[in-house]
């Protein structure tokens, strides 16, 4: 490239064997640009509804004002927004934990019987279970030995 050189002017003043010399404007000229004809319809650049909106303009007020004051918007990559948001759920876990080992003699107590209330429902449960699954003839000795035990209590009574 140090023989070639970039042609600034119009393609006369080049020499027709030099194929290195490239033109800068391809691009060619309007007419209406130079002719001051009143016939003619200018073109006019359109209206970006966008940014026409009284909405855009506010936003973009805001942040011309925060970059200014050094408040812009950090655009962090998703990988670190998401390692921080394991950071802060760890965190308040942590402070759960440490919430529940400081739990009065109080509330440990009632969480005792809870537990035991909770473990004598679950074995009526499994009772009833048995019971309700189980043969015929269990059920009828088991009523039999009932209405006897009933008769001789009425007898000594």
């Amino acid at each position: 490239m140090d023989e070639c050189q970039v042609a600034d002017g119009p393609l006369e003043n080049i020499d027709p064997k030099d194929s290195c010399l490239i033109p800068r404007n391809i691009m060619a000229e309007p007419d209406y640009i130079e002719d001051d004809n009143p016939e003619l319809i200018r073109p006019q650049k359109l209206i970006n509804p966008v940014k026409s909106s009284r909405n855009h303009q506010d936003l973009h007020r805001e942040l011309l004002m925060n970059q200014k004051r050094g408040l812009a918007p950090q655009n962090k990559p998703e990988l670190q927004k998401v390692m921080e948001k394991r950071r802060r759920d760890q965190v308040i876990k942590q402070k759960e934990e440490e919430a529940q080992k400081k739990k009065s003699d109080l509330e440990i107590e009632l969480l005792k019987r809870q537990q035991k209330l909770e473990q004598l429902e679950l074995e009526k449960q499994k009772l009833q279970e048995e019971q309700e699954n189980a043969p015929e003839f269990v059920k009828v000795k088991g009523n039999l030995r009932r209405t006897g035990q009933e008769v001789a209590q009425a007898q000594e009574s």
